[in-house]
């Protein structure tokens, strides 16, 4: 073999070295570039889905706030609920969606008992149903009604605390009233007689609070 065909051997050799790298990294690369491509398709379907389960939650929180807003206008404007004037004529506003049930009344000399719940009172006959507010005037002393709530406040079942409503001083106290109810009272002195508010559960404790503020009766 010539000299010449040893070096044109070479280069042929070199050549296809250098080919061969080149396609050995050309398909290097195009791996590469595939497994970007797959992870970069993974990353971006992962985001996407993130970004509509945020969007989606984000949209669920905003609709709950909205009906929430929509539901608190609703109860606007107040109305007033007057009591009978031979047991102090009690008043306080409460949600315009709400009704009003009397149950008994002053006629016969007895207790005044009334029951205020969302839309509709269901039967007070139920001992164990809820309602949003109960109102009860009894021919009771105001020291005589606090003591019913003695073993319950000594179990730790009920805690109570002063509280106070357009100058009128009285008591409340929250807590379990027994197995069924949860929630919070006010008792007031009304002459010789005794005025209760109570809310049976904890759901109606932010309207509770606003009634509360506005109650006023004659001493």
């Amino acid at each position: 073999m010539t000299t010449s065909s040893r070096y044109e051997h070479g280069a042929v050799n070199g050549m296809m070295i250098a080919l061969i790298a080149m396609i050995v990294l050309f398909i290097g690369a195009g791996s590469l570039a595939i497994w970007a491509y797959i992870n970069y398709d993974r990353e971006r379907t992962t985001v996407d889905s993130q970004i509509k389960v945020a969007v989606a939650n984000a949209q669920k929180a905003q609709s709950d706030a909205d009906d929430k807003k929509f539901a608190e206008r609703e109860k606007e404007p107040n109305r007033q609920f007057i009591g009978p004037d031979d047991y102090g004529r009690v008043t306080f506003m409460y949600p315009k969606t709400w009704s009003v049930y009397v149950s008994s009344d002053n006629t016969q000399g007895g207790p005044y008992s009334a029951y205020l719940n969302p839309i509709t009172v269901l039967p007070i006959t139920d001992p164990v149903q809820k309602f949003a507010l109960r109102v009860t005037i009894e021919n009771k002393s105001y020291e005589d009604v606090l003591k019913s709530y003695d073993n319950q406040l000594k179990k730790g079942d009920l805690k109570s605390a002063p509280t106070l409503s357009k100058g009128f001083s009285g008591t409340r106290v929250d807590g379990s009233f027994d197995r069924n109810f949860r929630g919070a009272a006010v008792i007031y002195k009304i002459r010789d007689k005794t005025l209760t508010i109570r809310t049976d559960a904890d759901t109606f404790k932010p309207d509770f609070e606003q009634v509360i503020t506005t109650i006023s009766f004659n001493q």
